[in-house]
């Protein structure tokens, strides 16, 4: 191809602006970009916008391959190959110095507690070297296996930095993108059905509350140690009186309150050493920002699982009058549109939004049964590729065997394959505090996640072209400037193309739930498996608790959300259930509960915080055995029955008027009950 055409050429520099917009905007959706500083900015945008570009050039590049030489024109977008070439070693190599060097560094120098930059550049640098030099060591005896394979050449350093780099992340990407193309599918399906997806929620309520009780106990336990450092700061130097200064300012007394409201405080064990350095002070102000970044996660976590659980609540209680109108101050997007009247939202909500999650469901499940299918047969039956017959669909024409719409087929392939590699981050627990908060990620976070998008991007993108025929992936420049180095030694091109079908192990594990059994069997797990082998919670107590923390932290069911049905108790039907029958009235509306501190689940017994009652499932069906069960049913029936009056014949008085007989109170005189109750139902 000698030269691209202008058409080509704007399209791709079109494509750019508007990958460039929405990293902008993903940057603003989870940080604050006003308080954020342009160093951290700048490589985490990068981090976003050049992995989405080589998305973008992978299809490209296949279309530009697919051409005959000797045609300048081709039917999808193409450009010419020293273009080609150039736009791979730019974005290959800032991805790879963004991955291992800049945002490692980046992140350890955000977390860093030390007050000055140089402090925390060594700290930085210090910890990162221990990273690099595990790296270097293993590195090595590839090193020593290239030079015996292929002699010492400058080639043979270059092949082994890219191959060590693409195999690790590509041992990642299998793995994350395994169990990402089975959670999507099931998760659609699961969200679906509202009764399923109000009782996924409630069972995850208790877990999501524990987490956020504690982190708000720690956070409270920290301060309380800046507090005792302020009474002893007169014995510490200037310039570390001036940063216990500032650690209490930086600290809340509100924040502390609310541990007092939410699960009590950690008065009494906080303590600090008798000496005070500069050491200790740094490891308590990294402590404090994480703590107050973790209280911060899970409070955004709990009140989105609120929401929703209440959003969902109040579509099943709408069920009856089939109108679901908003609530005051209500934000949601189906509120946004005017034309709504409250029975068209409760259809949307109740019959079309739930038969789309299903067909995508489907659809969705249909992708990664034939992404499973090209990637266990693409080595030995390259042409049943299923993957690879979507988007080659001029195979025998003159103009180039990748047309646009195979292209558009290649992004959409390449999407939902990286999709599903980084959804499955947020579900993995080996990755410790780091998650993704909204308008308040924390830097190191942030970091850590943009180094992940651009160690995986790379990997996926080289596997993905390998769906294709090997006469087009092969003529590529993404194989040309990567594959020919990671295919440098035969240990390296089988590695490439047999490692892959591992993909397997992953999504038998996700589908028949491996990570509950092996949870239950050593007693911790790899994965967030809320539903374990007992998706419903039946004899567990989760979902009940759940339901109960819902309702106790809810005062009405469309609350901040925008949703609220045409009943109006003050919490919904299934919070009535889960309230105790000392706090149910006769009339069935449940009373406001005041919000009390949940139950600590630990080794599977609750232990109650202070000042939490106990646990509710002591009164719950299931708890007793049968008999003593249906006992306690029929007494507190009958214990509670509504005085029932029957007037008597006068022939069977033999008196002039009539006498009454108290049916509930003989039975109530039976069981020793004096005082006759309500009928509960």
């Amino acid at each position: 191809m000698t030269s691209s055409p202008i058409g080509s050429d704007v399209f791709f520099a079109f494509a750019i602006l508007i990958i460039s917009i929405a990293a902008l905007l993903l940057l603003r959706y989870y940080l604050p970009l006003r308080t954020t500083p342009a160093y951290l900015i700048v490589p985490v945008f990068l981090a976003l916008a050049l992995p989405a570009s080589i998305i973008l050039l992978v299809p490209i590049d296949l279309a530009s391959a697919a051409a005959p030489p000797e045609s300048d024109p081709s039917r999808g977008i193409w450009l010419k190959d020293d273009v080609l070439l150039v736009l791979w070693r730019v974005l290959y190599w800032l991805t790879f110095c963004l991955t291992w060097f800049v945002l490692p560094l980046l992140a350890d120098f955000s977390d860093s507690g030390f007050r000055s930059v140089s402090d925390r550049v060594r700290y930085a640098l210090r910890v990162n070297a221990r990273y690099q030099l595990t790296v270097l060591s293993l590195g090595s005896v590839g090193l020593v296996y290239i030079f015996l394979q292929k002699g010492i050449y400058p080639t043979s350093l270059k092949s082994l930095v890219m191959a060590l780099a693409y195999a690790w992340g590509l041992i990642l990407a299998i793995y994350l993108m395994g169990h990402g193309l089975v959670a999507i599918p099931k998760k659609l399906f699961r969200d679906a059905s509202l009764s399923r997806k109000l009782r996924h929620l409630q069972t995850r309520a208790p877990g999501l509350w524990e987490k956020m009780t504690t982190a708000i106990e720690e956070l409270d336990e920290l301060e309380q140690k800046v507090v005792l450092l302020q009474q002893k700061r007169t014995t510490a130097p200037r310039d570390l009186q001036e940063w216990i200064e500032e650690l209490a300012d930086m600290s809340s007394l509100p924040e502390i309150r609310v541990g007092v409201r939410l699960g009590g405080t950690a008065r009494g064990k906080a303590t600090i050493p008798a000496v005070i350095t500069d050491r200790y002070l740094a490891d308590l102000a990294r402590a404090l920002k994480r703590a107050r970044h973790k209280k911060a996660r899970f409070m955004d976590e709990w009140e989105h699982l609120k929401r929703n659980a209440q959003s969902t609540e109040a579509v099943i209680s709408a069920a009856s009058t089939c109108k679901l109108e908003r609530s005051a101050g209500a934000d949601s997007w189906s509120d946004r549109l005017t034309f709504l009247n409250p029975t068209m939202r409760y259809y949307l909500h109740a019959s079309i939004i739930p038969g789309l999650r299903y067909f995508f469901s489907f659809f969705f499940a249909a992708a990664s049964i034939s992404i499973i299918w090209s990637e266990v047969i693409k080595s030995n039956f390259p042409h049943l590729s299923i993957v690879g017959l979507s988007i080659i669909h001029h195979p025998n024409s003159e103009s180039g065997q990748i047309g646009f719409a195979g292209q558009v087929m290649a992004i959409s392939w390449l999407l939902y394959m990286c999709a599903a590699a980084l959804l499955s981050i947020s579900e993995v627990k080996v990755w410790g505090n780091r998650a993704l908060t909204r308008r308040n990620t924390y830097a190191e976070s942030a970091c850590w996640y943009a180094c992940q998008v651009a160690k995986l991007t790379v990997p996926l993108s080289y596997n993905f072209i390998t769906f294709v025929p090997k006469d087009i992936f092969e003529n590529s420049m993404f194989y040309r400037f990567l594959g020919r180095l990671v295919d440098f030694t035969p240990l390296g091109l089988g590695f490439s193309r047999f490692f892959p079908i591992f993909i397997v192990v992953s999504v038998l594990a996700n589908t028949f739930n491996l990570y509950g059994k092996v949870k239950n069997l050593v007693g911790f797990g790899v994965l967030d498996d809320d539903e374990g082998e007992n998706p419903e919670g039946y004899g567990t107590g989760s979902w009940r608790e759940g339901r109960t923390l819902l309702a106790r932290d809810s005062e009405t069911p469309g609350d901040d959300l925008g949703l609220s049905s045409r009943n109006h108790s003050p919490f919904p039907s299934s919070a009535n259930l889960s309230l105790p029958y000392s706090d149910r009235p006769s009339d069935g509306a449940a009373r406001p509960v005041s919000r009390t501190a949940p139950t600590r689940v630990l080794g599977g017994e609750r232990q109650s915080r202070r000042g939490a009652p106990p646990s509710l499932d002591e009164d719950e069906p299931g708890r007793l055995d049968f008999f003593t069960d249906f006992a306690h049913k029929v007494r507190n029936t009958i214990d509670t029955a509504v005085p029932v009056t029957l007037t008597k014949p006068k022939w069977m008085s033999g008196e002039q008027g009539s006498s009454v007989l108290d049916v509930g109170g003989a039975f109530g005189k039976l069981f020793g009950k004096k005082d006759a109750g309500g009928v509960r139902l």
